[in-house]
């Protein structure tokens, strides 16, 4: 069956549009349903960004599963993998996070996670997506099961304990002076309190959310106000997070930004040297530079790939054994630790990397030049143009042109209208005349579609 609703992470689209309350009600009442299971008082736990339609979603939400009986324990602003720890932590039946990640104030999303904190299966989705379609009326709780709501006051310090406690024993960042970039979302509050707490000097910025500026010129996918900073404070490091902080990029003391590939290599090299490995290797998707697969096949490391999504990395983690894995973008999942990507535990290996080889952190995050790659973003109406035969004989010509010492990824994104072209390769102006072909047939397969 088509995925209606579900995309690569959750339900996401604009609020009051893809994302009403009529709909986060069903979600709440198809999912409950779906996660009722033996005989014991059923609860669900409920996290958001600072988006102004996070009220809206929640309380939608909340009405959903009190009405087919779950109780309801609500989080505040909190982090994505915060609230997929107290899942299992406060042994919740299922998790909840309202978010749209790195997207602007005018979308909302909502992230299901199942009672042992991973991110829902394809599977459990589809039958989420059946429900959905359903008329759940017959399956509402009579009146004295109904569920009730609280909200928790607790988690923010419970969290931030978590966190800590992933770094060695008496790890301190006495001396570091860090500037941290909270995009106005869901970490505002735990990021900078972790960071002072450990020991740092800590120099933030997006940490002022108003439930419209989420992302808004701050934050991983916007960070040039990160550099910025780190070089007005002659800082050590800056690092940024998104909205909901399930992803981080660092900029090193120079203002140069360091993306999530130079991070694994980091995490990947210093776990092997500490025997923390499970597996010789890492799994990262098709997205990661082909850089990074040479520097870990040097250091006796392998790196299988996945498609893009941080749940489809941790599946294949999980069915093969490794513990360490991630995306370019900044998603890096830890499972020693957590059960999804995590923005600030991952930035805390990175400074614990820093403070043991008390090296600048240019030296410490640069263990290889990145190939030559080139993204750009198509956006379309109506249906993908991917079926078009130009833009078939494009995509094999560009293939063909880049040969074995390149890479070539299409992709239509999971959470909007908008096919990703990706090259990379050893000559950077062929990389360019690859990527800018693909388009230009894409772009023209796009405008005869709109033209019938």
């Amino acid at each position: 069956m088509a995925r209606k609703y579900f995309g690569t992470d959750g339900i996401r689209g604009k609020a009051n549009g893809t994302i009403t309350p009529e709909l986060a009600l069903k979600v709440g009442q198809a999912a409950g349903l779906a996660f009722q299971r033996g005989e014991h008082r059923h609860r669900v736990v409920i996290g958001k960004d600072t988006r102004l339609s996070g009220y809206m979603i929640e309380y939608a939400m909340v009405a959903g599963f009190t009405s087919v009986g779950m109780d309801v324990l609500l989080l505040g602003p909190i982090p994505t993998p915060a609230v997929a720890m107290l899942t299992r932590s406060m042994r919740a039946d299922l998790g909840v996070m309202i978010s749209a990640s790195h997207n602007s104030f005018e979308d909302n999303g909502i992230k299901l996670f199942g009672p042992d904190g991973f991110k829902l299966s394809d599977e459990v989705e589809a039958e989420i997506e059946v429900m959905l379609q359903k008329d759940l009326s017959s399956q509402l709780s009579k009146s004295r099961d109904l569920g009730r709501a609280k909200r928790v006051e607790s988690v923010h310090a419970r969290y931030i304990e978590f966190a800590k406690r992933t770094l060695p024993r008496n790890m301190s960042l006495d001396g570091l002076r860090i500037v941290l970039d909270c995009a106005h979302g869901a970490a505002y509050k735990v990021a900078p309190e972790a960071l002072w707490e450990l020991g740092a000097e800590v120099f933030t910025i997006g940490d002022e959310p108003n439930g419209f500026n989420i992302n808004h010129e701050v934050g991983s996918t916007s960070p040039d106000a990160l550099i910025h900073k780190v070089r007005e404070m002659r800082a050590d490091i800056g690092i940024a997070l998104d909205g909901d902080a399930d992803r981080v990029l660092v900029v090193d003391e120079r203002g140069q930004l360091v993306d999530g590939d130079q991070l694994m290599a980091v995490v990947a090299k210093t776990w092997a040297e500490d025997g923390r490995l499970s597996k010789p290797g890492i799994v990262t998707t098709v997205m990661s530079n082909l850089g990074l697969e040479r520097y870990l096949a040097s250091i006796g490391l392998e790196m299988p790939r996945t498609q893009v999504g941080d749940r489809y990395v941790l599946e294949y983690m999980r069915e093969h054994g490794f513990n360490v894995g991630g995306e370019q973008s900044g998603h890096i999942v830890l499972s020693d630790f957590t059960t999804t990507g995590d923005g600030l535990v991952s930035a805390l290996q990175l400074l614990s990397a820093v403070q043991r080889q008390q090296k600048p952190v240019s030296q410490v995050c640069h263990l290889f030049d990145p190939l030559p790659q080139l993204l750009k973003n198509m956006r379309y109406a109506g249906e993908a143009p991917l079926a078009s035969p130009l833009v078939k004989k494009a995509i094999a010509d560009g293939q063909d042109r880049l040969g074995s010492a390149g890479r070539l990824v299409i992709r239509p994104s999971g959470t909007e209208p908008v096919i990703r072209v990706m090259a990379e390769g050893d000559n950077r102006e062929l990389v360019e005349r690859v990527v800018d072909d693909i388009c230009s047939e894409i772009a023209g397969a796009a405008n005869r579609v709109a033209a019938e």
